[in-house]
């Protein structure tokens, strides 16, 4: 039976729920080394001690790392749970509604730490807090992206479906990176003293309206109206393999987990190149995060008509060369001949195309490949492809944080910096090897 396609307005409520996560998520990647580690400019107290374990890892970044861990074993298995269920109302929608509400509790739980001061049970807070986040979100998010195969029935389809998407999640990285600007209001407009609390305040406030927009997915789209997949039979470990005997799979998760630990360096170090390496408000990391994603908007109209005249795999190659590019800018900010606000807008002009073909295209590919899989293999088990694929999202998302707080043991401080010069060499080094790594993807013509 041909499904009838998604309209509008069931669209735009798709895209709201990646909104949602994202506002989240990107908050955990942006807020949490500024939070437990910040410079001595911000006027927060360090709440984690700077503890190097092998000659090179401070706690951050290990703490950060172990929350990881606990998805090594539970995205397959959601997944699996997605794929295989036969609940009468569909196999994703149902899963999904469960997360919402554990998500956001989690999320601004992480920022409450026991101690406010520096203190190793913040750590063992902080670890235990992230796993009970983590494990919330994947269970929206996997089956929420395994969706977008289904509803979107054709490439020019899932290409306009995976743009809507991207919409609403480069408008959770604003509304993420505005947490300052939030507590800077809340803070001026109840006068209260304290930067952490005001801080805290922000961050609950954006989880309670993250959660209610990723119930709009959940109340508005009737998937049984709109998809037709069907419960896969394959077990978990064979599905697993499954996806990586696809050879074009492989490249393609490889080069998109280089990007993803590439982009939460930028995200983690967003306040500190602004207002260590340039010198400028803290604050005004949101602005320039908001003009950078409304520069991408833009291009969208391009990404969409490019990726049919030139092939999507050509747009997505080029977004790795400009990225790799602003990297080694990040390396000199503060030191070029011109002035810190010219610095900054430069990066924000050249960052918007990379933003906007790297968020919309490299789901659509995926969707497709899940998709081809389908028809070869006989299986609907999409969900395993976007499990593993958001794995390695979170795998590369969480070393992202990993190093940066990793690369601040070297300089973090005004003065005192080159720890986070150096992330603009590793994020160089992370857009080559995607790009390189992507240029062995075979496209459909």
């Amino acid at each position: 039976m041909q499904q009838k396609e998604l309209p509008l307005s069931k669209e735009i409520t798709y895209a709201a729920g990646m909104m949602g996560w994202s506002i989240m998520t990107n908050i955990i990647i942006v807020m949490l080394p500024y939070f437990y580690l910040p410079p001595n400019n911000s006027g927060l107290t360090p709440l984690v001690p700077q503890l190097i374990v092998f000659g090179a890892f401070n706690i951050l970044s290990i703490i950060a790392a172990s929350g990881r861990l606990f998805d090594a074993f539970y995205d397959p298995f959601i997944a699996s749970l997605s794929d295989g269920s036969k609940n009468p109302k569909g196999r994703r929608i149902p899963i999904m509604r469960y997360a919402i509400i554990p998500a956001a509790i989690f999320c601004a739980l992480i920022f409450h730490p026991l101690v406010k001061a520096e203190s190793t049970t913040n750590a063992w807070w902080l670890t235990l807090m992230l796993i009970g986040f983590f494990m919330s979100v994947t269970t929206y998010i996997i089956p929420y992206n395994a969706l977008l195969a289904e509803l979107a029935h054709t490439t020019e389809q899932k290409i306009k479906l995976s743009t809507f998407q991207q919409v609403g999640f480069v408008m959770g990285m604003i509304l993420s990176a505005m947490t300052n600007n939030f507590a800077d209001l809340i803070q001026n407009t109840f006068h209260i003293h304290q930067r952490m609390e005001a801080l805290q305040y922000t961050i609950i406030g954006l989880s309670i309206f993250s959660g209610l927009v990723m119930i709009l997915p959940v109340i508005t789209i009737n998937e049984k109206e709109y998809s037709n997949g069907k419960p896969t039979h394959i077990a978990l470990i064979p599905a697993i393999k499954n996806t990586f005997r696809n050879s074009n799979f492989k490249y393609y998760l490889i080069s998109d987990f280089a990007y993803y630990t590439a982009l939460s360096i930028i995200s983690s170090g967003l306040l500190y190149f602004v207002s260590v390496l340039l010198k400028l408000p803290e604050s005004d990391g949101g602005k320039y995060m908001g003009l950078m994603v409304v520069l991408s908007l833009l291009f969208y109209p391009f990404i969409n008509s490019g990726a049919k005249h030139y092939g999507r795999k050509a747009l997505v190659l080029a977004a790795f060369a400009v990225l790799s590019l602003i990297f080694v800018t990040i390396y000199f900010l503060g030191h070029l001949p011109f002035s810190p606000v010219m610095q900054i807008y430069i990066l924000v002009v050249c960052a918007s195309f990379p933003l906007a073909a790297l968020g919309i295209l490299p789901n659509a590919i995926l969707a497709d490949i899940a998709q081809k899989d389908t028809r070869e293999t006989g299986e609907n088990h999409e969900g395993m492809f976007f499990a593993v694929k958001y794995l390695f999202v979170k795998l590369g998302q969480t070393l992202g944080i990993a190093l940066f707080a990793m690369l601040t043991i070297y300089g973090k401080d005004p003065g005192h910096d080159f720890g986070l010069r150096l992330n603009g060499v590793v994020g160089f080094v992370l857009c080559v090897l995607a790009l390189l790594f992507f240029s062995r993807f075979k496209e459909d013509k």
